[in-house]
């Protein structure tokens, strides 16, 4: 039987946050859990009194939040193109992720008719797509997808908000979506649509 004393207790939680920030796949988690695990430590050296581990770790959470602070914030280099359906470099984007986006939108595929597809771009790279069908100045969104990575860093919050300018550049006065699940629900009501029957809307004008 084990006899760990409080510090070994925290110290060994300290450790397994850290471990676990590494296998998270969105930077803001894995920041986020980090950041914790970091002051885990600051706490555990305060324990144990060893003034290199409180160092090291409370370096460690300022860092930690530094890049918080510019994952979650405005401030990133965000994009928004638009870009043909059939253009090569979108058709393969789509389909290396269809398995992922499948995930959330099982019923997915690419439509026809007028369609407009948005390429979302972050520090210059590919970061997600929104593809949509036309109808004069509305658009009836079908896919609104983000990479893993870049799920929490707002880019949604971004393209609605202040890059929602690449819409009203196409004429596109209006979005409709159709929520899949409460999910999708929640995530519609935090990006400003508001529910209008069976879809949800947001004025663009």
């Amino acid at each position: 039987m084990f006899d760990l004393s409080g510090a070994e207790i925290v110290g060994y939680a300290a450790s397994a946050l850290v471990v676990l920030s590494l296998t998270m796949r969105s930077v803001v988690r894995l920041r986020a859990i980090s950041l914790v695990g970091s002051i885990a430590f600051v706490v555990y050296g305060l324990l144990i009194e060893s003034v290199p581990i409180i160092l090291t770790n409370a370096s460690i959470a300022c860092i930690n939040i530094w890049f918080l602070r510019a994952e979650l914030g405005l401030r990133r280099d965000l994009g928004a193109v638009l870009i043909a359906s059939d253009a090569p470099f979108l058709v393969d984007f789509v389909d290396f992720h269809l398995a992922d986006i499948h995930r959330f939108q099982p019923t997915f595929e690419m439509p026809t008719g007028d369609v407009v597809c948005i390429l979302l771009t972050r520090d210059g790279l590919p970061a997600g797509a929104l593809i949509g069908t036309r109808d004069a100045d509305e658009l009836d969104v079908v896919l609104d997808y983000v990479l893993r990575p870049y799920r929490d860093s707002r880019l949604g919050t971004w393209l609605f908000g202040p890059g929602a300018s690449v819409f009203r550049s196409a004429g596109i006065r209006r979005l409709t979506s159709h929520p899949g699940d409460d999910v999708h629900r929640s995530y519609l009501d935090r990006m400003g649509f508001r529910p209008n029957g069976d879809e949800y809307e947001l004025d663009l004008s």
